[in-house]
């Protein structure tokens, strides 16, 4: 083994060596047959070239008359024999040949290289260890010497309820928050959205990227996201402030979205219109004025005009 956990590793670098007894000896016995093949049909050429000038000569007394037709008959079928079996040796010597280049590329696979650069982030086996493509050997066979992970590649997968997948688009800015540092907000975007669904779940897997990695950002760390809404397209908007509410404020009244804005005592039922969401934010379109307030925990039954008390 010739890498340890957290080793930057390059593409084409030597991570292991596999034992090569085995591939060494099926490649010497394969070059053996391929140099016996090489020999026998050097034998037969040779025999092809001794029946060829003892045919010259019967076809000679042939022409004299001196032999007859069953003679020289006998000579051309052992020329035509030597012939064919000088073909199938050939196809021998191919198949040997093959035979050498398949065994060298098993041993070239005993020198296990990394696929491409990046980061070991864990050994997986040790010297002595027995190694598998596969994990029929039980729980004493080892299925890859090391993990690699390519940082440059990172990015996000999260599951979206498919009732809000409609708000999902390709290239939609997002907002991630990492666990680890939950007052650092990471730009990043969407790259796509997997076309399936999960039946069981009822969601739709998303794949996120981040706009510019940083070192922080490790595998398998915890993350939230949240998706932005698009930029205001009308330039007499872009300086206006956006009016956000809590969404909890926000009630499903026949058929109407409406909340309840509190005037002192009491409070008005008033429809609104919602936008984009942002966290725990949603954006209101219509319906409030900057700087009014409105109820985000009252009972089911509140109703316009009834008359509230502030914890």
């Amino acid at each position: 083994m010739f890498v340890e956990e957290g080793h930057a590793v390059r593409e084409g670098q030597v991570l292991a060596r596999l034992d090569p007894t085995q591939p060494n000896a099926a490649l010497a016995y394969a070059e053996a047959q391929l140099a016996a093949a090489r020999k026998a049909t050097a034998e037969d050429v040779a025999r092809l070239h001794e029946a060829q000038a003892t045919l010259a000569r019967q076809q000679q007394l042939f022409g004299d008359r001196i032999i007859g037709r069953a003679e020289l008959d006998a000579v051309e079928a052992n020329v035509q024999a030597l012939q064919a079996r000088i073909a199938f040796a050939t196809e021998q010597v191919s198949v040997a040949d093959a035979q050498v280049q398949q065994r060298r590329a098993d041993v070239a696979d005993t020198v296990v290289r990394a696929p491409f650069s990046g980061i070991a982030v864990s050994r997986d086996a040790q010297p002595g260890e027995m190694i598998s493509p596969v994990s029929a050997g039980g729980g004493f066979t080892r299925t890859g010497i090391c993990t690699i992970v390519d940082m440059a590649s990172l990015e996000i997968e999260v599951d979206v309820n498919e009732g809000f997948i409609n708000r999902v688009r390709e290239k939609q800015p997002v907002e991630a928050v990492l666990d680890a540092y939950p007052d650092w907000r990471i730009p990043a975007h969407v790259i796509a959205v997997v076309p399936t669904a999960d039946r069981q779940k009822a969601t739709v897997k998303v794949r996120i990227g981040f706009t510019r990695l940083d070192p922080r950002i490790l595998p398998d760390m915890g993350v939230k996201v949240s998706f932005l809404g698009e930029a205001v397209a009308d330039p007499a908007r872009t300086d206006k402030p956006r009016i956000v509410m809590p969404k909890s404020a926000a009630r499903a009244d026949a058929g109407r979205t409406v909340v309840f804005v509190i005037h002192g005592a009491e409070v008005e039922r008033r429809a609104v219109t919602l936008g984009a969401e942002s966290g725990s934010q949603i954006e209101v379109l219509s319906g409030l004025a900057d700087g009014e307030r409105v109820v985000t925990d009252g009972p089911a039954t509140l109703k316009d005009g009834d008359r509230i008390s502030e914890a």
